[in-house]
């Protein structure tokens, strides 16, 4: 799962969309995501490479409005990426 995540962000700097992805982070969706506990685990699960952890988490942020909104946005991006 790391390294998907790592593709997908290796993927969107080389098509220019990394400010995009930047923004989508920023946003008031990803600040409030960034801010609950889950985010906070996920950070941890990341850090010791426990991707058990990280589809659990990713999963319980991705169910709230706010993960639902940024998937959506995330997922115009790839498919920018991959029209481009």
């Amino acid at each position: 799962m790391m390294q998907d995540l790592e593709k997908i962000g290796e993927e969107l700097k080389k098509r220019g969309q990394a400010k995009k992805l930047n923004t989508l982070a920023s946003s008031a969706d990803g600040r409030k995501l960034g801010q609950t506990p889950e985010a906070q685990a996920m950070a941890e699960a990341f850090r010791n490479g426990d991707a058990a952890a990280l589809r659990d988490l990713a999963g319980r942020l991705l169910a709230t409005e706010e993960g639902k909104r940024l998937s959506a946005e995330l997922q115009k991006l790839l498919g920018e990426k991959r029209r481009g």
